[in-house]
C-alpha cells in the first residue's frame, strides 16, 4: 500500500472515530438518567473489554504476560478511561451533550501544551500556539459565561470535563509506548484494568443490585461500550502510531459539529450564543494545531 493511499485510509478512519466518538455524548447523556456515573462507566469498560478480549483470542492474538506491560495498561486506564470517563459521565448529569462534545473537543490543544512542554516530540510552530491561544479563548468563553448564570454545579460540571480533556491529552501522549503491539492488545488491556478498578468501587458505592434502569439508558450503554468504546479504541491505538498523538486527537474538531448535531436531534438540546462563539474559537484552534501537521508529513515518528 503506497504511502498516500494509507494516508487516506487513517484519515478515514480519523473520520470514523469522530462520529463514534461524538455520537458518545448523546450515549452518556441518555444513561446517566437512570445509571449512576460509576456504575455506568463500570459496567462500559467491563463490555468493551469482554468485546475486545473476545476478537483477540478469534484472532489468535495473545495477551502479553510481562508484569511491566500490565502495569503500564494499568496507568492507561486511569489516563484513558478510569478518570475521564467517570469524570464526563457525572458532569453529563447537569451539562448539555452538545456542551460537553465542545469542551472535550480542546484535547488536541493539552496535548500540544503536554508535547511542548514535557516530551517535546513534536515541533512547536507559530501557527499551534496561535491555535493553542483561540482554544483556550474558546474554553474561557464557553465555562465562563455559560457558567455566570448558574454559577455552582454547572461550573464545576464544566471543569470536570476539562480536567478529563488534560487526562486524555496524557493518554494520547503516553499511548506512543504500545507501538510494538497490535492496536487491538492496549485498548483491551486499559479497558480491562479500568474495569478491575471501576467495578468494585460501583458495588460498594451504588449497590447496582438495586437499580432499575430504564430501557434508554441499557441501549445506551451497550451503543458506548461496543461501538464508541470497544471498536472506537481500537482505531484509536492504530491512528496514535500512524497519525501520532496530536494528529490522532484532531479528531477532535471533526467531533464538535458531529456531538453537538446529534445532542440537538436526539435530545433537543440548543447552545447559548456565547457557546456557539466558544465553539468557533475552539474549532479553528484545534485546525490550526493539526491540519499542518498532517500536511507536512511529520507523522511518521509520532506515535
Amino acid at each position: 500500500m503506497s504511502e498516500k493511499t494509507e494516508l487516506s485510509a487513517d484519515l478515514a478512519l480519523l473520520g470514523v472515530l469522530a462520529v463514534l466518538w461524538g455520537a458518545s455524548y448523546t450515549f452518556i447523556k441518555i444513561g446517566v438518567e437512570t445509571i449512576p456515573p460509576v456504575s455506568f462507566i463500570a459496567a462500559r469498560t467491563l463490555i468493551a473489554g469482554a468485546v475486545l478480549l473476545t476478537v483477540i483470542r478469534w484472532r489468535g492474538l495473545a495477551m502479553p504476560a510481562e508484569a511491566a506491560t500490565w502495569r503500564r495498561f494499568a496507568f492507561q486506564a486511569c489516563l484513558n478511561s478510569v478518570v475521564p470517563f467517570t469524570l464526563i459521565a457525572a458532569a453529563e448529569r447537569s451539562v448539555d451533550a452538545g456542551l460537553a462534545t465542545i469542551l472535550n473537543a480542546t484535547s488536541p490543544i493539552f496535548t500540544f501544551l503536554l508535547t511542548a512542554l514535557i516530551t517535546r516530540h513534536e515541533p512547536v510552530t507559530a501557527r499551534k500556539l496561535i491555535g493553542v491561544g483561540a482554544g483556550i479563548v474558546g474554553i474561557c468563553l464557553i465555562i465562563g459565561t455559560e457558567a455566570l448564570g448558574g454559577l455552582g454545579h454547572q461550573l464545576w460540571a464544566q471543569l470536570a470535563i476539562v480536567i478529563a480533556t488534560v487526562s486524555y491529552a496524557g493518554a494520547a501522549i503516553f499511548g506512543r509506548g504500545f507501538k510494538g503491539l497490535d492496536p487491538m492488545i492496549p485498548a483491551a488491556g486499559s479497558m480491562l484494568f479500568g474495569a478491575a478498578m471501576l467495578v468494585p468501587l460501583s458495588l460498594i458505592v451504588d449497590r447496582p443490585w438495586t437499580l432499575a434502569p430504564s430501557a434508554a439508558s441499557i441501549l445506551a450503554l451497550l451503543g458506548l461500550s461496543v461501538f464508541s468504546t470497544a471498536l472506537a479504541f481500537v482505531i484509536y491505538f492504530r491512528l496514535i502510531h500512524t497519525l501520532g498523538s496530536v494528529g490522532t486527537t484532531s479528531q477532535a474538531y471533526l467531533r464538535v459539529p458531529i456531538g453537538v448535531g446529534i445532542g440537538a436531534v436526539f435530545m433537543g438540546e440548543n447552545l447559548g450564543p456565547a457557546a456557539w462563539v466558544g465553539m468557533g474559537f475552539v474549532v479553528a484552534g484545534v485546525a490550526a494545531m493539526t491540519i499542518p501537521a498532517r500536511r507536512a508529513g511529520a507523522l511518521p515518528g509520532k506515535a
